[in-house]
């Protein structure tokens, strides 16, 4: 039966559900005197949601605390055991798939590496395929706990009705590729698993969102800096992220060309791929034969060596350059979206760390209009190379929580605004 403003029973036993488990989840353990005001349920609400939560499995007792001259309180805590999820991240150096319980504590992992050019979709699904088997197989897992697998990828995710979520990645060549309706042909899971597919910088950007960096913020930018480079943006308007093609800005007119084609995009100044070819240009040698990780390590090697060793002139040329192409580009994005916060991230940010980023604040300021560049803070994010992985199994959990703590139906028609809408009740700010 719905009420006057169309919510069932269902609907509202399902929203008292999903309240409790978001409160455990990111501030408990907590008692149900505490659960009371933390989710604005009456006591006995709370209590009966929690007798629910604790029969399915999903709810479990951690302990008790002294009360103020009463009995001790028991405190609860989401279990983390009573559920599984996938994470892949689509990279620029390999396909990494990593499984996690629902505490996102890793479980296992398995890494693909890739080799230029290495977005063969075929190869792409096989490595997915066999990095979930991997996973799966390391822990004795059975698929059908899995609550989902979510995957980051390049490029612009579109979610269709007919097709799943389809990929637009002109860097890497994928003309619409329905790589979800790939994924389900080729993966053998149950069709009961969901897949949750979007975009890498913004698995990254719910990644620090919900435990890293950019906890407590209202309006943040995370940065994906690699081979190339993206962005989320997350503001009070759009709270589950939206990925930015910040990588393709203009920021020089016939300048170098672009592996999107265009020329004089960003990505083609200050992604790991051109600033290694720059270096290369110039006279430097990056060591032949190795990937991006390990000749970006090398130029870093060069331009800042140990002891009283003299630095390569042309890698520290280089790599002052990018730091002032990446806070020129960084001064656009203060200026259009004010953020308070600015996190990097990547693993070409990440190895490039703390030695890069004052200069890249500098320059940011220096283009930026003072009064949002005052306002903003630029820092490294704090999960580290696996926050993609992480930000993707991110997004099935977000779909249980929105169901209350239940699965999905078998393949439903058009997934995409459950768990988009799920994102915005992420962690307290």
């Amino acid at each position: 039966m719905a009420g006057r403003n169309g919510r069932t029973v269902r609907d509202l036993r399902r929203g008292n559900r999903t309240a409790v488990l978001h409160r455990l989840y990111f501030d408990g353990p907590l008692s149900r005197f505490e659960l009371g005001p933390a989710t604005g349920l009456s006591s006995g609400s709370v209590s009966n949601v929690v007798a629910d939560l604790i029969a399915d499995g999903l709810v479990e007792e951690a302990g008790s605390v002294d009360s103020d001259g009463g009995r001790p309180r028991t405190l609860l805590r989401v279990a983390p055991h009573s559920g599984q999820m996938i994470g892949v991240d689509v990279g620029e150096t390999r396909v990494r798939v990593e499984l996690f319980d629902l505490a996102l504590t890793e479980l296992a992992r398995a890494e693909r590496p890739l080799t230029r050019p290495g977005y063969d979709v075929d190869d792409i699904t096989g490595h997915i395929r066999d990095g979930v088997a991997e996973v799966l197989a390391a822990e004795g897992a059975r698929p059908e706990r899995l609550l989902g697998v979510g995957v980051g990828v390049p490029g612009i995710v579109e979610h269709t009705t007919d097709r799943g979520a389809v990929v637009h990645g002109q860097t890497i060549g994928w003309d619409a590729v329905p790589l979800e309706r790939l994924l389900r042909a080729t993966s053998g899971l149950p069709e009961s698993v969901p897949y949750f597919i979007d975009n890498g910088a913004k698995t990254l950007g719910q990644a620090e969102m919900w435990f890293g960096a950019g906890r407590g913020a209202r309006n943040a930018l995370v940065v994906l800096f690699g081979s190339g480079v993206g962005a989320c943006l997350v503001t009070p308007e759009v709270e589950h992220g939206r990925a930015v093609e910040w990588g393709h800005l203009t920021v020089r007119v016939r300048g170098r060309r672009c592996r999107c084609g265009a020329p004089g995009c960003l990505e083609a100044y200050a992604g790991a791929e051109s600033l290694l070819a720059r270096w290369r240009e110039e006279g430097g040698r990056p060591p032949e034969g190795t990937d991006e990780e390990t000749a970006l390590t090398a130029m870093l090697a060069a331009a800042y060596p140990a002891g009283d060793a003299e630095p390569d002139p042309v890698a520290l040329a280089v790599l002052e350059e990018t730091a002032e192409y990446l806070g020129a580009g960084l001064s656009d994005l203060i200026n259009l979206f004010q953020p308070e916060r600015i996190l990097i991230g990547g693993w070409a940010g990440l190895q490039l760390g703390t030695r890069f980023l004052p200069a890249v604040r500098r320059h940011a300021a220096t283009y930026a209009l003072r009064h949002p560049a005052d306002r903003v803070t630029i820092d490294l994010g704090r999960l580290g190379p696996d926050a993609v992985t992480v930000g993707a199994a991110i997004l099935p959990l977000a779909d249980f929580f929105s169901r209350g703590g239940r699965r999905a139906e078998p393949v439903p028609e058009d997934r995409s605004p459950a768990w988009r809408a799920a994102l915005d009740e992420r962690a307290p700010r």
